[in-house]
């Protein structure tokens, strides 16, 4: 009973953990995420600039500034302009729609151009992500020269649902780190005799792959490292055969070339090694490879 307890309080911790590293995960994410907005309206702020060029460029006017962009509200724009200037709309749209395609969060906006002096609405259209959903009129009517400001507000609900899909989108990674995490933390059982997992007896040869020696009768006997991992393949499936293929594939693939010699010839070294316990031996399987075989 007192060691169940003790399992189950073992494993309410890990659980526990697991909670805590998700649940920091998601803040850390949501943090970085509004992090990130700061970047995301400077970015925009560029683009929006640079409709303002085009705009220049296409009323015949390359020397004169585009001034500072303003943020009027948190989703509301303005783009002013040092000199007068006309426009087309058909161009107008083009460009705001073309340049506003490289904002990740720019799904749904209206764009207002503005006399300067009363404020009325000398142009205006609506762009959503649905094009169906578009409302632009009278296009193809040149727009007199005046002074203009271009007002352009973007839909709120764009930023936080993308805010949400980057939180909800990492959710699946958060869910298999946290089963890493149970996994890793979850106590392993010893080996029997308390060897090390890269230790193996083989009869009354002790080999030890991470040193690559064996060990009989208390002499050593060095071992290469192709040697190490041939005989490393034999000892997890002992009295089995091993094609011949999976021998090359797994021991000489990484290296980029296979030389169908080659492995007879560790092979042959494996054997002397190993003559000093008559009761191992490494047996040839005619057509298909090789066996550990491991007598009592």
């Amino acid at each position: 009973m007192f060691n169940s307890h003790n399992h189950l309080s073992g494993t309410g911790k890990y659980l526990l953990g697991a909670l805590l590293l998700s649940f920091t995960a998601v803040v850390c994410a949501a943090f970085s995420r509004a992090g990130n907005n700061d970047y995301d309206t400077a970015r925009r702020e560029v683009l929006l600039r640079r409709i303002g060029h085009e705009l220049l460029l296409q009323s015949g006017d390359s020397t004169s500034r585009v001034l500072p962009v303003q943020k009027i509200a948190e989703n509301e724009y303005q783009i002013l302009f040092e000199n007068d200037l006309t426009f087309l709309p058909d161009s107008l749209v083009n460009t705001t729609r073309r340049l506003l395609a490289k904002d990740p969060l720019a799904r749904d906006y209206v764009v207002n151009v503005l006399n300067c002096g009363n404020a009325s609405v000398a142009y205006g259209y609506a762009i959503s992500k649905n094009v169906k959903d578009d409302i632009v009129a009278c296009g193809g009517r040149n727009q007199p020269r005046a002074c203009y400001i271009i007002s352009i507000k973007f839909k709120p609900e764009g930023i936080i649902t993308a805010n949400a899909g980057y939180i909800l989108g990492g959710l699946p990674l958060l869910a298999f780190a946290g089963f890493i995490f149970l996994r890793s933390a979850k106590p392993r059982r010893k080996l029997p005799d308390d060897k090390p997992a890269d230790t193996f007896t083989l009869g009354s040869i002790l080999f030890d792959a991470k040193n690559r020696k064996l060990v009989i009768n208390e002499k050593a006997t060095d071992l290469t490292t192709t040697e190490t991992r041939v005989l490393l393949i034999f000892a997890l499936s002992p009295n089995e055969t091993i094609e011949r293929s999976r021998l090359q594939k797994e021991i000489w693939e990484d290296d980029g070339v296979i030389v169908g010699r080659s492995l007879d010839m560790f092979i042959s070294k494996l054997r002397k090694k190993l003559e000093p316990d008559p009761n191992i031996k490494i047996a040839v399987v005619r057509a298909k490879g090789y066996k550990l075989e491991i007598g009592s």
